[in-house]
Protein backbone atom coordinates (compact mmCIF):
# COMPACT_ATOMS: atom_id res chain seq x y z
CA UNK A 1 0.00 0.00 0.00
CA UNK A 2 1.37 3.40 -0.99
CA UNK A 3 2.17 5.94 1.69
CA UNK A 4 -0.62 8.48 1.41
CA UNK A 5 -0.42 11.58 3.57
CA UNK A 6 -3.65 12.78 5.11
CA UNK A 7 -2.82 16.47 4.98
CA UNK A 8 -0.78 18.69 2.76
CA UNK A 9 2.56 19.59 4.25
CA UNK A 10 1.93 21.99 7.15
CA UNK A 11 4.32 24.57 5.73
CA UNK A 12 2.41 24.60 2.43
CA UNK A 13 -0.94 24.87 4.28
CA UNK A 14 0.36 27.87 6.20
CA UNK A 15 1.66 29.55 3.04
CA UNK A 16 -1.64 29.03 1.19
CA UNK A 17 -3.62 30.38 4.15
CA UNK A 18 -1.72 33.66 3.87
CA UNK A 19 -2.61 34.07 0.21
CA UNK A 20 -5.83 35.84 -0.76
CA UNK A 21 -6.92 36.40 2.84
CA UNK A 22 -9.49 38.90 1.58
CA UNK A 23 -11.52 35.85 0.46
CA UNK A 24 -12.21 34.86 4.07
CA UNK A 25 -13.31 31.26 4.40
CA UNK A 26 -12.90 30.53 0.69
CA UNK A 27 -9.51 28.92 0.26
CA UNK A 28 -7.69 27.37 -2.67
CA UNK A 29 -9.37 24.09 -1.70
CA UNK A 30 -12.83 25.39 -2.60
CA UNK A 31 -13.86 23.55 -5.77
CA UNK A 32 -17.30 25.00 -6.43
CA UNK A 33 -18.18 27.54 -9.08
CA UNK A 34 -18.86 30.39 -6.66
CA UNK A 35 -20.86 32.51 -9.11
CA UNK A 36 -23.16 29.61 -9.93
CA UNK A 37 -23.51 28.59 -6.28
CA UNK A 38 -24.35 32.18 -5.26
CA UNK A 39 -26.93 32.37 -8.07
CA UNK A 40 -28.51 29.09 -6.92
CA UNK A 41 -28.53 30.27 -3.33
CA UNK A 42 -30.17 33.56 -4.29
CA UNK A 43 -32.92 31.56 -6.00
CA UNK A 44 -33.26 29.47 -2.84
CA UNK A 45 -33.35 32.68 -0.78
CA UNK A 46 -36.18 34.04 -2.94
CA UNK A 47 -38.01 30.73 -2.58
CA UNK A 48 -37.75 30.85 1.20
CA UNK A 49 -38.91 34.49 1.34
CA UNK A 50 -41.94 33.69 -0.82
CA UNK A 51 -42.70 30.74 1.46
CA UNK A 52 -42.48 32.94 4.56
CA UNK A 53 -44.88 35.44 2.97
CA UNK A 54 -47.33 32.75 1.88
CA UNK A 55 -47.31 31.01 5.28
CA UNK A 56 -47.78 34.35 7.07
CA UNK A 57 -50.73 35.20 4.81
CA UNK A 58 -52.25 31.81 5.51
CA UNK A 59 -51.63 32.19 9.25
CA UNK A 60 -53.49 35.49 9.40
CA UNK A 61 -56.36 34.54 7.10
CA UNK A 62 -57.09 30.95 8.17
CA UNK A 63 -60.75 30.52 9.10
CA UNK A 64 -63.00 27.60 9.89
CA UNK A 65 -63.41 24.87 12.45
CA UNK A 66 -59.78 23.69 12.25
CA UNK A 67 -58.31 27.15 11.71
CA UNK A 68 -56.62 27.59 15.07
CA UNK A 69 -54.51 24.42 14.94
CA UNK A 70 -53.74 24.77 11.23
CA UNK A 71 -52.81 28.45 11.65
CA UNK A 72 -50.38 27.47 14.40
CA UNK A 73 -48.74 25.05 11.94
CA UNK A 74 -48.56 27.81 9.31
CA UNK A 75 -46.85 30.13 11.80
CA UNK A 76 -44.34 27.47 12.83
CA UNK A 77 -43.49 26.79 9.18
CA UNK A 78 -43.14 30.53 8.46
CA UNK A 79 -40.69 30.85 11.34
CA UNK A 80 -38.65 27.87 10.14
CA UNK A 81 -38.62 29.15 6.55
CA UNK A 82 -37.28 32.48 7.85
CA UNK A 83 -34.45 30.61 9.58
CA UNK A 84 -33.67 28.93 6.24
CA UNK A 85 -33.62 32.31 4.49
CA UNK A 86 -31.22 33.66 7.11
CA UNK A 87 -28.91 30.63 6.78
CA UNK A 88 -28.87 30.96 3.00
CA UNK A 89 -28.17 34.70 3.13
CA UNK A 90 -25.30 34.10 5.55
CA UNK A 91 -23.78 31.46 3.25
CA UNK A 92 -24.06 33.76 0.24
CA UNK A 93 -22.03 36.36 2.14
CA UNK A 94 -19.47 33.72 3.20
CA UNK A 95 -19.03 32.89 -0.48
CA UNK A 96 -18.34 36.53 -1.28
CA UNK A 97 -21.75 37.15 -2.83
CA UNK A 98 -24.59 39.49 -2.05
CA UNK A 99 -27.95 38.14 -0.89
CA UNK A 100 -30.72 39.46 -3.10
CA UNK A 101 -33.55 40.65 -0.86
CA UNK A 102 -34.99 42.97 -3.47
CA UNK A 103 -38.77 42.65 -3.76
CA UNK A 104 -38.41 43.46 -7.45
CA UNK A 105 -38.44 40.15 -9.31
CA UNK A 106 -38.81 38.12 -6.10
CA UNK A 107 -41.57 35.92 -7.53
CA UNK A 108 -39.53 35.33 -10.70
CA UNK A 109 -36.43 34.26 -8.73
CA UNK A 110 -38.43 31.95 -6.48
CA UNK A 111 -38.91 28.32 -7.44
CA UNK A 112 -42.26 28.20 -5.65
CA UNK A 113 -45.28 30.34 -6.35
CA UNK A 114 -47.30 32.59 -4.10
CA UNK A 115 -50.99 31.68 -3.84
CA UNK A 116 -53.35 33.22 -1.30
CA UNK A 117 -55.73 30.27 -1.07
CA UNK A 118 -59.45 30.85 -0.76
CA UNK A 119 -60.07 28.40 2.08
CA UNK A 120 -58.14 26.31 4.58
CA UNK A 121 -57.88 23.22 2.37
CA UNK A 122 -56.62 25.25 -0.58
CA UNK A 123 -54.06 26.97 1.64
CA UNK A 124 -52.75 23.62 2.87
CA UNK A 125 -52.63 22.23 -0.69
CA UNK A 126 -50.75 25.28 -2.01
CA UNK A 127 -48.26 25.09 0.87
CA UNK A 128 -47.77 21.37 0.24
CA UNK A 129 -47.15 22.01 -3.47
CA UNK A 130 -44.58 24.67 -2.55
CA UNK A 131 -42.85 22.28 -0.15
CA UNK A 132 -42.71 19.59 -2.84
CA UNK A 133 -41.14 22.11 -5.23
CA UNK A 134 -38.58 23.04 -2.56
CA UNK A 135 -37.79 19.37 -1.94
CA UNK A 136 -37.03 18.76 -5.61
CA UNK A 137 -35.10 22.05 -5.96
CA UNK A 138 -32.91 21.40 -2.94
CA UNK A 139 -32.33 17.81 -4.05
CA UNK A 140 -31.07 19.03 -7.42
CA UNK A 141 -28.85 21.67 -5.82
CA UNK A 142 -27.36 19.09 -3.47
CA UNK A 143 -26.63 16.77 -6.41
CA UNK A 144 -25.06 19.65 -8.34
CA UNK A 145 -22.76 20.57 -5.44
CA UNK A 146 -21.58 17.03 -4.79
CA UNK A 147 -18.28 17.32 -2.94
CA UNK A 148 -17.33 20.66 -4.50
CA UNK A 149 -18.87 22.68 -1.64
CA UNK A 150 -19.52 20.45 1.38
CA UNK A 151 -20.52 23.34 3.66
CA UNK A 152 -23.28 24.56 1.34
CA UNK A 153 -24.32 20.97 0.63
CA UNK A 154 -24.71 20.21 4.36
CA UNK A 155 -26.70 23.40 4.91
CA UNK A 156 -29.03 22.50 2.02
CA UNK A 157 -29.36 18.91 3.27
CA UNK A 158 -30.47 20.26 6.64
CA UNK A 159 -32.98 22.60 4.99
CA UNK A 160 -34.19 19.75 2.76
CA UNK A 161 -34.88 17.58 5.82
CA UNK A 162 -37.03 20.37 7.29
CA UNK A 163 -38.89 20.86 4.00
CA UNK A 164 -39.66 17.13 3.95
CA UNK A 165 -40.97 17.41 7.50
CA UNK A 166 -43.16 20.36 6.45
CA UNK A 167 -44.54 18.35 3.53
CA UNK A 168 -45.31 15.45 5.84
CA UNK A 169 -47.07 17.79 8.30
CA UNK A 170 -49.18 19.32 5.54
CA UNK A 171 -50.00 15.94 4.02
CA UNK A 172 -51.19 14.75 7.44
CA UNK A 173 -53.34 17.88 7.84
CA UNK A 174 -54.94 17.25 4.45
CA UNK A 175 -55.69 13.65 5.35
CA UNK A 176 -57.18 14.66 8.73
CA UNK A 177 -59.42 17.22 7.04
CA UNK A 178 -60.51 14.86 4.27
CA UNK A 179 -58.78 16.90 1.61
Amino acid sequence: MADKSFLTDIKILRERARQHIEQGAITAGYRGDRDTVVDLLNEALATEIVCVLRYKRHYYTATGINAQSVAAEFLQHATEEQVHADQIAQRIVQLGGKPNFSPEGLAMRSHSEYHDGDDLLEMIREDLIAERIAIDSYGEMISYLGNDDPTTRRMLESILAMEEEHADDLSSLLAEMGG
